[in-house]
Formats: structure tokens, C-alpha cells, sequence
């Protein structure tokens, strides 16, 4: 694995599956009384939000935590940044105070790269997602999650998931999630299948390692998972589709859609979820839908992903390296 987790374009294969069998092992000790490990005691990470977010902050602090850091929590809001403080002062400030990780979320895309080649601070980035780029922990965690229901928990050790047939739903413009399962889900081996609006489809997605549809009716009986993608009406600046019905009506899951489903396949959100429009409340609330797990999914991907990039002098790079920790 490199120092720092930028994009899930950047893992190879072995670097993914190594992280989900290493977030199996962490969701063990979620199962414990004590639910910590000293693994990263003395080391000090900063939680950067420069955007709002609830799941993605308190998994990694709860993360953090759980592996026993010292946390500080940053928010742009109530900061010097609301001052108009660059991402550069910001940075510096971090580095004389002598952090060892910096997570960051950031509306600019391209952010957490340029703070980890900059050179402005000398510690581990983790990108929690920038702007309408990527969001390579919730590939991770999403990619966890399927692994888990559709392989098994212990089947799925070593397993990646090839074969697989995943299929994207929504607003892929916007969509940091969409790019970075598309990434993940490739060097996973699975098929992807992207549906949305003809509006909604990114310029140059023809180079994606993936298909693209307009009809979603025609892709569900042959899905393994089905993700519903918030439509993110903060990032749209014009109307890309002619009213929220309409919008439902063609690409919003329902019971009816459903039940065209093969009966072991799944529905996922990465939340938070628009109950009537992307997704009815009928499936929200279905045995079949994974969004309560993906939450605690996330925490164990994310000490995962901490604990490789964290754990020790250097990244873990292999099973056995783990296993001598």
C-alpha cells in the first residue's frame, strides 16, 4: 500500500482485499465486551471537515478511538478558516503540532491531494471524500459489505469479487461514491453498471471501466447489488430533471422494482437516504437493504485502513506483516 489513501484508483487488488480481510478481523473486536486495541495509543489524528457530515466524522472517530489515538476534531465552521484562512495555513498550524494523520473532507476536488504532495505536512492522508471526485473508504466499506452478504463472512477471506454484477443508480454526476466504487469495483473484478438520466451521466464516462443505462428496469433481474445514489440537489446548479415524481417514477426503487431483484440480491445506500424519491420506505426498511450495516461496516474498514497505514514503522503489506504486529 502507498503512505497515504487519495483514491480507491490508487489500491491494487491485493492492497483491497488485504484491507477487507484486515476490517473482518477488526469487526471481531466490535463483537467484544472492550471494544479497543492499544495499536495506535501515542499517535495523534486529526479529523479535517471542511463539509458537513455526520456517518463519515463519527466513524472515523469512532475508528480512531476504538484503536486508542488521541483525536482531535476540526470543523471549518467556528475556525479560522470561516476567517479565510488557506488550506496551506491550516495545514502548517497541524504540522507544528506535530500530527501523526490527517483525515479530510473537502468540497474542492483534488484537496487531500494536494495536502498529501505539498509538502506543507509531514504525516499520513486519508481522503474522506473531496468534492465530486472520491470517497475511496466508502468503496471500501461498500465493497466489505457485498463481500460479506453475497460470499460469506468467512468465505469471503482472501475473495474478492469477481463474477460480481453491481449496479449504480442515480445521480453519477455528482457523485464521489459512484467514481470510487466504479474504481474499486473494477480492480475487484465485478461488473458495474451505471443508470441514471442521460443529464446525470458524467462527460467522458465512456472511458469508465464500466457499462451505462438508461433503463433501469432492464438491469435489475440480472443485479448481484443495487446502489440507490442520493440525488445532491446542493451541487446542482440547473434542473437535470423535470420534477421529483418523474425522476421516481423512471430511476426511484420501489417494491414492485424490488421484487425483479434475483432473491439473494441486495439494495444499498450510501446514505443519507431521500425516503419517496431514490427509495421507498417499503425497501429503506427491508431485510434486503444494507444501510444500517454499511454503517457499522464503515467503522470496521476505517481502524482497517488506520491500522495498515498506522499500525507500525511503515504499511503493512502483507498478511504475515499483520500477523507480527
Amino acid at each position: 500500500m502507498q503512505r497515504h489513501l487519495i483514491s480507491a484508483a490508487d489500491l491494487t487488488r491485493d492492497d483491497a482485499v488485504l484491507i477487507l480481510d484486515t476490517a473482518e478481523e477488526m469487526a471481531r473486536v466490535a463483537d467484544r465486551p472492550i471494544k479497543k486495541l492499544p495499536t495506535l495509543r501515542g499517535r495523534t489524528i486529526v479529523n479535517l471537515f471542511f463539509e458537513d457530515s455526520t456517518r463519515t466524522r463519527i466513524s472515523f472517530e469512532a475508528a480512531e478511538k476504538r484503536l486508542s489515538a488521541d483525536v482531535i476534531n476540526f470543523t471549518a465552521k467556528g475556525s479560522s478558516v470561516s476567517k479565510g484562512e488557506s488550506l496551506k495555513d491550516t495545514a502548517q498550524t497541524l504540522e507544528a503540532m506535530g500530527v501523526d494523520a490527517v483525515v479530510i473532507r473537502h468540497g474542492a476536488s483534488g484537496a487531500p491531494y494536494r495536502l498529501a504532495t505539498s509538502g506543507w505536512i509531514d504525516a499520513v492522508v486519508i481522503n474522506a471524500g473531496d468534492g465530486t471526485h472520491q470517497h475511496p473508504t466508502q468503496a471500501l466499506l461498500d465493497a466489505f459489505t457485498m463481500r460479506r452478504r453475497l460470499i460469506g463472512r468467512d468465505a469471503g477471506l482472501g475473495q474478492d469479487l469477481s463474477g460480481k454484477r453491481i449496479t449504480l443508480v442515480g445521480d453519477v454526476l455528482h457523485s464521489r461514491v459512484a467514481r470510487s466504487n466504479v474504481d474499486l469495483l473494477h480492480t475487484l473484478g465485478a461488473e458495474v453498471t451505471l443508470v441514471a438520466p442521460p443529464t446525470l451521466v458524467p462527460v467522458g464516462v465512456e472511458s469508465w471501466p464500466c457499462e451505462v443505462s438508461y433503463d433501469l428496469d432492464s438491469t435489475l433481474s440480472k443485479s448481484d447489488a443495487v446502489m440507490m445514489l442520493r440525488v445532491q440537489r446542493e451541487r446542482m446548479n440547473a434542473a437535470f430533471f423535470p420534477t421529483e415524481r418523474e425522476y421516481s417514477r423512471r430511476y426511484g426503487l420501489d417494491g414492485e422494482r424490488m421484487a425483479k431483484m434475483p432473491e439473494h440480491a441486495i439494495v444499498m445506500h450510501p446514505g443519507p437516504m431521500v425516503r419517496g424519491m431514490e427509495i421507498t420506505a417499503e425497501v429503506a426498511d427491508s431485510d434486503r437493504c444494507t444501510v444500517v450495516e454499511q454503517v457499522a461496516n464503515g467503522v470496521s474498514i476505517r481502524m482497517a485502513v488506520l491500522y495498515l497505514l498506522l499500525g507500525g514503522n511503515e504499511p503493512a503489506v502483507s498478511h504475515t506483516r499483520i500477523e507480527e504486529k
